[in-house]
């Protein structure tokens, strides 16, 4: 059911999900390769480095209601479990701050080994 719902979320992507996707895109020359939507155990993560343990997650209006708030505390606590990074983002930062979103990215990633299988160019 998760590989269904992750083919339709990456089908239809929010705004904010694009303008993220455009944001992770230079991460990739340093070594690290993110995937869309890609469902972990019975959750789908908005974006995920699978080699650095990595999840980022693009937060709507939903995720601020109590209901939205109970869910992401069960699904992060799932996520640190697995042993994931867990990095939120909401809608309005990734739209209107895209500037500090990369800054934090590029912060986080800093501490995080890239794939030793990505071509590194000196």
């Amino acid at each position: 059911m998760n590989s269904s719902l992750a083919r339709t979320l990456r089908s239809n992507p929010t705004d904010a999900e694009k303008r993220m996707w455009r944001l992770l895109f230079p991460f990739r020359s340093q070594g690290f390769h993110f995937r869309k939507q890609a469902p972990i155990g019975s959750y789908v993560a908005d974006f995920l480095c699978h080699h650095a343990k990595l999840v980022i997650e693009v937060d709507g209006g939903q995720h601020y209601t109590l209901a939205g708030q109970r869910h992401d505390e069960r699904r992060s606590a799932f996520l640190a479990g697995e042993g994931y990074i867990i990095l939120r983002f909401s809608n309005l930062d990734v739209l209107n701050n895209p500037g500090g979103v990369s800054a934090v990215l590029a912060n986080a990633l800093d501490r995080l080994e890239p794939s030793p299988r990505a071509v590194r160019k000196t």
